[in-house]
């Protein structure tokens, strides 16, 4: 049986961000669940950068099911998380099972991915504190009121955390990553 990475996002998450380690970790030969608040039919969008906006504009994307309900998730089943980034953190942090599943990675030293908004969900509970993460580098304010250092970088590992500001730094962000999984939790 495959080792299983579970990735926790929902609607309004940025498709690349999403598919990419995805598919990647498949790729790998890792089985990946998508988890969100509810077992239906997630609406992606897609972030892009377009000049002369002073933010990223964002579009309707892809859709995709989600696999299982985050109440549902047995975090002890999986050797890995991916916490993609988009809009889906600002409402998932709040969610007690999100809280939940994302503790349970962070206190077992299990290696962790999180991209772009993805540090607003590992920021509730104090887990980046004392650690060093990239971020979407709009959040670096929320970064270091949480306790962690930001870092404006593509691939920013602390141990078993891997981190990126936003799908531009997909390659190195995943080879980073791939390479804490082969350690730590390599395809059985």
């Amino acid at each position: 049986m495959a080792a299983k990475v579970l990735i926790v996002t929902g609607d309004a998450a940025e498709s690349l961000e999403v598919f990419y380690p995805y598919q990647r970790l498949r790729e790998e030969g890792y089985e990946v669940h998508i988890a969100a608040p509810s077992r239906k039919t997630l609406q992606f969008v897609v972030h892009d950068f377009v000049d002369g906006f002073d933010t990223y504009t964002e579009k309707p994307g892809y859709t995709w099911p989600a696999d299982v309900a985050v109440a549902d998730v047995d975090p002890a089943d999986y050797v890995a998380l991916v916490i993609p980034g988009g809009r889906a953190p600002e409402y998932l942090r709040n969610n007690a099972d999100v809280q939940r599943i994302v503790a349970h990675f962070f206190e077992l030293d299990k290696p962790i991915a999180q991209i772009c908004h993805g540090p607003l969900i590992s920021l509730v509970g104090g887990a980046l504190a004392g650690r060093r993460t990239a971020a979407y580098p709009a959040l670096e304010p929320d970064v270091v009121a949480g306790g962690a250092g930001y870092v404006d970088g593509e691939a920013v590992v602390d141990g078993v955390v891997v981190s990126a500001r936003a799908w531009p730094d997909h390659p190195g962000w995943m080879r980073a990553f791939i390479e804490v999984l082969r350690d730590k939790a390599p395809v059985e």
